[in-house]
């Protein structure tokens, strides 16, 4: 019988889902993630049949990041998810936090302007498309911090305390197209942080830091919030399946817990990775100062002890 009166069911064991929609995950998503996967396994082949050497920790970074969206989306923990807040939360967590993070750590961007051949003189190509894209003003507004944070904290608080999160429950595009938003807002959020692909916006590392930090606090206020409602929020899980043993505002206060423990979580990892990122240019900048006075023979060094000599004269 169907759950809300919405249309079809489909059955999920042990109870039967509702809501007009027919999941076994999402077919969308799955090919998707295999078009990312196939995409950027050619470039590495590519690289690497003409001799050009790709980090091995980049390939799994990314192909980690492509299998956390298939495990949230491709599976049947997508159907739970439609009628569990706890699940859903799980979902939007990680396809909006954990997968960009592994993703952008994989290069993407880096390895298709390195594997894409130029289309050669007075023509355009997918790789000078994408040359023209990454300097384009579109890509300086949305990658700049004035625009991310917001956006990133929009996402939870116009979302789930407005009307917009059930009317986008109610149907598979509309599911869909908040997922895609989800995954999208991650992206550009911890692109100019991460800084493993170039872009418009690479402030230094104190600053991406900051940037890292300023959105955070937004997640774990919005996790409070939702354990500390006593209704629940949403309509959409508002008569969670008899046969799991749990009530509305139980479900909810879980979703709160998991949207507040994840704001701590990925804050950890990407700033391990920029502490890595930050040592690792400072010893390049040390070498290649040390090559500079190498070449010059220390000239800033004479010049400097030069300087000295000539005020110690001075004052004799």
């Amino acid at each position: 019988m169907d759950h809300d009166g919405h249309g079809m069911t489909a059955d999920l064991p042990p109870f039967t889902l509702g809501r007009g929609l027919e999941f076994s995950g999402e077919p969308f998503f799955l090919i998707g993630c295999l078009l990312a996967l196939a995409l950027y396994g050619w470039g590495v082949v590519r690289l690497r049949r003409r001799g050009d050497a790709w980090p091995v920790g980049r390939t799994v970074s990314f192909a980690l990041g492509v299998l956390t969206v298939a495990l949230v989306m491709c599976t049947a923990l997508n159907d739970y998810g439609m009628v569990l807040f706890s699940v859903h939360m799980v979902q939007h967590m990680v396809i909006s936090m954990l997968s960009p993070i592994l993703v952008l750590l994989g290069a993407p961007v880096t390895l298709a302007l390195r594997a894409l051949p130029t289309a050669g003189r007075g023509r355009k190509g997918p790789r000078e498309w994408l040359v023209a894209l990454l300097h384009s003003r579109y890509m300086r507004v949305i990658t700049h911090p004035a625009f991310t944070i917001p956006m990133f904290i929009a996402s939870l608080y116009a979302l789930y305390f407005t009307p917009l999160f059930d009317f986008l429950m109610g149907s598979k595009p509309g599911h869909i197209a908040m997922m895609v938003h989800f995954l999208a807002v991650g992206l550009v959020f911890f692109w100019p942080i991460m800084g493993a692909d170039p872009g418009p916006h690479r402030p230094g590392y104190v600053m991406r830091i900051l940037e890292l930090f300023a959105g955070m606090p937004f997640h774990a206020f919005f996790g409070i919030a939702l354990m500390m409602a006593s209704t629940p929020l949403v309509t959409t899980y508002a008569h969670p399946p008899a046969s799991l043993g749990v009530t509305a505002l139980d479900d909810q206060q879980t979703a709160g817990g998991i949207a507040w423990a994840f704001s701590e979580i990925p804050s950890v990892i990407v700033l391990i990775a920029l502490l890595i990122q930050w040592y690792f240019s400072e010893q390049r900048q040390a070498r290649r100062s040390d090559r500079a006075a190498d070449r010059d023979g220390d000239r800033e060094l004479t010049a400097y002890n030069d300087y000295l000599a000539s005020l110690q004269a001075r004052g004799r």
